[in-house]
């Protein structure tokens, strides 16, 4: 018996995908699944290191390490419409140098408020301290992530959706590229295929049973939030969208990549669909 681990952050969409496997409704010959938990930056930092073989990352960190990993097609998260939010107090007026917190280097919602915010003073913390550093005045506003976008302090007010600077940079008809899985490049191609195989499963069939996944999630205390946002947040996160990716997720993952280059974040241009594992492999291997 094999075992592999599966990296993936602590909110509610990655475990959502993920816990088909862990409950065994899914699963792979000869092969034991194990999770781990961590922050997305965390998750991106130790992408970089090439320390899991399958992880979940910011889909602005893939150009970084697209020649260790490859992308999987399975368990993204996508916005449309929505997304990060830029937060401050009711009472701050920002300035052009105004101190922010944001959730991690490597983050698309880094890369696209430095984009827009390019004066800001940045501290980097764990997304969930962010919204109490607000609070206490240790940064002027910042981008909160995940669930917290969902409800904050009554004090808090949004200065900016990051979804309308993505939109003023992508063209404005595109969904917002978050976050995505990858898969080391040192596996071997007929297993890669196989576990991107496995969690495609996984997603879809914690789809085709959400409303029982989602009770049997918050009996175990496994989410942070109660049932009502659960079911809101997955609808926004986890939704029949991520299950594969599709024509226009693509489009929307390479004008990422474009924004990046052209402005810097990026040594090289890449294609998303080119740094995928390629499905013909099987079907000509017995050909």
């Amino acid at each position: 018996m094999k075992t592999m681990l599966i990296a993936h952050s602590p909110d509610a969409d990655d475990i959502f995908m993920y816990y088909a496997i862990k409950f065994g409704w899914v699963g792979r010959p000869n092969t034991l699944f194990d999770n781990l938990p961590l922050d997305i930056e965390t998750l991106n930092v130790e992408a970089l290191k090439g320390t899991y073989d399958i992880s979940a990352i910011s889909f602005a960190l893939y150009p970084h390490i697209a020649h260790e990993y490859a992308l999987l097609r399975t368990a993204v998260s996508f916005g449309s419409g929505y997304g990060p939010k830029l937060i401050r107090k009711a009472t701050t007026t920002l300035k052009r140098s105004f101190k922010v917190a944001l959730s991690g280097k490597y983050t698309t919602n880094a890369l696209l408020f430095r984009i827009a915010y390019p004066h800001a003073k940045i501290v980097y913390m764990n997304f969930l301290e962010i919204e109490q550093a607000i609070i206490d005045g240790t940064v002027d506003a910042g981008v909160l992530i995940h669930e917290s976008i969902l409800g904050y302090d009554e004090s808090l007010v949004v200065e900016r959706e990051l979804w309308d600077i993505w939109c003023e940079l992508s063209g404005g008809h595109l969904p917002l590229p978050l976050g995505g899985m990858a898969i080391r490049r040192s596996l071997p191609l007929t297993s890669a295929l196989s576990y991107e195989a496995t969690l495609t499963k996984a997603v879809q069939v914690a789809r085709d049973h959400k409303g029982l996944l989602s009770k049997m999630l918050l009996e175990r205390s496994l989410v942070r939030i109660d049932g009502t946002t659960l079911e809101k947040y997955l609808e926004l996160y986890a939704n029949d969208e991520s299950i594969s990716l599709s024509d226009l997720q693509f489009d929307a993952i390479n004008t990422l990549f474009d924004i990046g280059y052209k402005h810097h974040f990026f040594e090289h241009l890449h294609d998303a669909r080119d740094f995928c594992l390629p499905h013909e492999y099987t079907a000509l291997r017995y050909t």
